[in-house]
């Protein structure tokens, strides 16, 4: 084999196995965020159960310093 065929076959390799690191980076970010906001969803709600308030007077009140 040539040397410019073995380059281009290299080139071909890194950037395949950099297309594949990549989305796999970008699956694991997405399913730390999918976690993240159901843990703040589950935190609304139990603050909701133990204060009474709902989740949007929780967030009102909390800018505007009323509680």
């Amino acid at each position: 084999m040539s040397d410019s065929a073995s380059q281009a076959r290299d080139d071909w390799y890194q950037e395949a196995a950099k297309s594949q690191i990549q989305e796999e980076r970008m699956n694991r970010a997405e399913l730390l965020n999918g976690r993240v906001a159901m843990l703040g969803f589950l935190i609304g709600l139990l603050t909701e159960l133990i204060t009474g308030q709902g989740i949007a007077s929780q967030i009102t009140f909390g800018l505007f310093g009323r509680g």
